[in-house]
């Protein structure tokens, strides 16, 4: 990635600082930093041609989305998280997610379908083009339309940052086309569900669709030297 210009910087702090916690936390999900890695701040100042204060704030906002963690005597490092953790964060998001398709109001209204359609297209042409980072976050944008449908902003805001949380966790199924293709198809099948108004095959879509991601997450976990 280009470093950002110190002009660019000094104009645009608050931008800068934003585009550097997303580039970082692509970085993570996909698996170019991985669980452990330490992020020092000396390198991180070269790479974004940043201030150490500003690099400061970046490491902040990063600990905030819980993608990274502060250790005594080591600094920042990408947060890595036992098995026992996945398990607990993966359940909790089943709860509120499928709870969430319990309660999304079928028929879906036809303009709000499209527009969850609309956005599964683009998630569509980033998986055929094998364009990670676009997968990435049309995913995002799909989930947020979907989950949107149910018109609850705390349940919504609850999902989205649990999802967010697992954010390190989920490189092992990202950076796979496999597992791209699965998720791509599940969508689709979510689609359409909310279509055809099967609240059961809705729900249980949503319960099937944290799978992968967690269970590639154990198997590497399993796999590394030491484990």
């Amino acid at each position: 990635m280009n470093a950002i210009t110190s002009d660019a910087l000094q104009a645009q702090a608050p931008g800068a600082v934003q585009a550097a916690v997303a580039a970082l936390e692509e970085d993570i999900v996909f698996g170019r930093l991985h669980p452990r890695e330490r992020l020092t701040e000396d390198d991180l100042m070269a790479r974004f041609s940043m201030k150490r204060h500003v690099v400061r704030q970046v490491l902040a906002d990063l600990e905030l989305l819980g993608v990274v963690e502060k250790k005594r005597n080591v600094g920042a490092v990408v947060r890595a998280f036992s098995a026992r953790e996945v398990m607990e964060l993966y359940a909790l998001r089943e709860v509120l997610e499928v709870h969430a398709a319990s309660l999304i109001p079928l028929p879906v209204p036809p303009a709000r379908l499209a527009a969850l359609i609309a956005v599964q297209r683009e998630h569509d042409a980033a998986v055929a083009d094998g364009d990670a980072r676009r997968v990435f976050r049309s995913n995002q944008r799909f989930h947020h339309e979907f989950f949107g449908l149910l018109d609850n902003a705390v349940l919504g805001q609850a999902i989205e940052e649990y999802a967010r949380r697992t954010h390190p966790i989920r490189f092992g199924s990202l950076t796979s086309a496999a597992y791209r293709e699965r998720a791509r198809q599940e969508h689709w099948a979510l689609i359409n569900a909310l279509r055809d108004g099967d609240r059961k095959a809705l729900m249980a879509v949503c319960r099937n669709h944290l799978v992968p991601s967690r269970d590639a997450y154990l198997a590497s976990e399993q796999a590394r030297p030491g484990a």
